[in-house]
């Protein structure tokens, strides 16, 4: 809703409280966790001009002064109270989030099953108080040109500048990217080309008085943006944009509804779009097939299906030739325990489950369970029929020792608490590797398997996530880097698609699969841990799979999963953890 639009409604409802006598009260959410309700005060007439919807303010609750938002104003006359037992807002404190935005993150809420919008709106206010902000400063833009919603993949390696810039020229843009370094880069550049920037969090007055574009991470979704045309998210695939706190809501769908409902274009930008920007966006455009291919680095697959499992050193022929070279090389490889595999003795084939595929690991009763979909069955090869099985367990600190002496050279372990990185030529570590070396010429994952078998319905997903990260640390094609992929299922949809270059042939596959089995996002899901679990997704009328204190539900749609666990009321002492579209099931 325009910022027009809005003002001529609060200044009707002010209208309307001035002719019939009636005193002016605000709602009011509290900036206080653990507390859902909404409280009204009084509005005092020295501020009556400087509260409006999205205002921050002061009042006294319970004895005590805190922070909250206004988020609705009216008369006292709607009240079922007397004005005169109201208690008046204490202060004004800050220009908040536009009402637009008060309305979307309600909506957010909702959508992701939780009661607690002040966890939503301090996203979306600015860190420090602003009593006023700049005047604007924008070029003049061409006509507005219709709404759309649309997805445009590109190779790791394409700039997704120029196509970003198309949309800008229509007007106000709000960019997004889940790298802070990127962020500022984007926005360097931008200003470079004569631009108005609003970098956030930190320029939120400049993105609220009105500049050309507005950039920042996953909090810059509720960034203000005066008359917003476009909404551009770069790398879509990416999981920095979920929330991981409660409400676990994700940046690329709010984009979405904001964009709807502002009628903006919303565009996704991504070398491997996910499902779900593919399931919602009606548009979709890719490179030209070449300049695709020539985006990508060379994928290669050393296929280690034939290796007994138990007996496997992970340093296969091709990596020892790699790291015997000149070459800078990046080991990659999960941390010990992330996940499990089995392997049959008899017949070496990776034990994974017949109806999702994913790995499945040795349960405490002598059965294999995924953890994907809670399919069971006995300790029995699908193969061959055996029951002698081995655990596959690598780790980091012990290959380290393994890869210097096949390199004869010195070899730097990073994992995520790594705070120093050794100036050598070999790496080993797990993915935080990806995000901190640099002039990588090969990177190699020892055992993808991890990924591409583990029981989350978005391995497969997060597999070829790895896969852009590592194709951008190489370079493209014509630089010479290549990513070495050692697995046991050469011929997985997540690597042929890469091979190929063409991420596309993943999504189609995956696409099928999900459906088959009613998950995200054909299905909405959600995870409820904490004591109580059951009996309270029970009380919200959905069913659900698992114990009395972890559960995973399922429901054909966001509209009748998030309400209905929103609405609910959590048990008296309870510390429940809802998750909407958990990130990691």
């Amino acid at each position: 809703m325009g910022s027009n639009q809005s003002l001529g409604r609060l200044q009707e409802r002010r209208r309307s409280v001035a002719v019939t006598g009636a005193a002016l009260v605000a709602r009011i959410v509290p900036d206080v966790s653990g507390i859902d309700k909404h409280f009204d005060y009084l509005v005092p007439p020295e501020m009556a001009d400087r509260i409006v919807i999205g205002s921050m303010v002061r009042i006294s609750l319970h004895g005590r002064r805190i922070g909250g938002w206004v988020v609705h104003l009216g008369g006292s006359d709607e009240l079922l109270i007397a004005s005169d037992r109201l208690v008046p807002i204490a202060k004004w404190s800050s220009i908040g989030p536009p009402e637009a935005i008060v309305q979307l993150a309600g909506w957010a809420a909702a959508r992701w099953g939780s009661a607690h919008v002040a966890a939503v709106l301090r996203s979306a206010s600015p860190a420090t108080n602003i009593v006023r902000t700049p005047p604007g400063r924008r070029q003049v833009h061409t006509p507005q040109q219709p709404a759309e919603l649309a997805v445009q993949r590109l190779s790791p390696n394409t700039d997704p500048l120029p196509f970003v810039i198309d949309f800008i020229r229509r007007g106000p843009t709000l960019i997004l990217h889940p790298s802070v370094r990127a962020c500022r880069a984007v926005a360097g550049r931008l200003r470079r080309q004569g631009y108005s920037v609003a970098l956030m969090p930190d320029d939120w007055a400049a993105a609220a008085g009105g500049v050309d574009v507005v950039v920042g991470g996953r909090s810059a979704v509720w960034a203000p943006c005066p008359d917003l045309r476009t909404v551009v998210v770069l790398d879509e695939h990416d999981e920095g944009y979920q929330e991981q706190r409660s409400p676990t809501w994700h940046a690329r769908d709010v984009a979405i509804e904001r964009a709807s409902r502002a009628r903006a274009s919303c565009l996704l930008i991504s070398p491997a779009p996910s499902l779900a920007a593919l399931h919602w966006a009606p548009i979709q455009r890719r490179l030209p097939l070449a300049d695709e291919r020539a985006g990508w680095p060379q994928v290669t697959c050393v296929d280690r299906s034939d290796v007994e499992p138990w007996k496997r050193s992970l340093l296969s022929s091709e990596l020892i030739e790699a790291l015997r070279s000149t070459r800078r090389v990046a080991c990659i490889i999960n941390r010990p325990g992330r996940s499990r595999l089995s392997a049959c003795r008899a017949c070496r084939a990776i034990q994974r489950c017949e109806r999702c595929q994913a790995a499945v690991s040795q349960a405490s009763d002598h059965r294999f369970v995924c953890e994907r979909c809670a399919t069971d069955r006995p300790l029995v090869c699908q193969v061959c029929g055996s029951g002698a099985m081995a655990n596959v367990k690598p780790g980091v600190s012990r290959l380290r020792e393994e890869l210097e002496a096949a390199a004869a050279r010195p070899v730097g372990e990073v994992v995520g608490d790594s705070t120093e990185l050794a100036a050598v030529d070999v790496y080993v570590g797990t993915e935080a590797l990806l995000h901190r070396v640099r002039n990588i010429d090969v990177v190699a994952f020892l055992d993808f398997d991890a990924e591409l078998l583990a029981p989350r319905y978005r391995a497969g997903e997060q597999a070829m996530a790895l896969l852009v990260r590592a194709a951008r640390l190489v370079g493209p094609r014509q630089l010479g880097g290549t990513v070495m992929v050692q697995t046991t299922v050469p011929d997985h949809p997540v690597l042929t698609a890469a091979v190929l270059s063409d991420p596309g042939r993943f999504s189609d596959a995956e696409s099928i699969v999900r459906r088959e089995l009613g998950l995200p996002p054909y299905a909405a899901l959600a995870s409820v841990d904490g004591e109580g679990a059951a009996a309270f997704v029970e009380s919200a009328g959905l069913q659900a799979a698992g114990s009395a204190d972890s559960v995973l539900v399922r429901t054909p749609s966001w509209d009748d999963l998030g309400p209905a666990l929103s609405a609910t009321a959590r048990p008296k002492g309870s510390r429940l953890k809802v998750r909407v579209d958990p990130p990691r099931r």
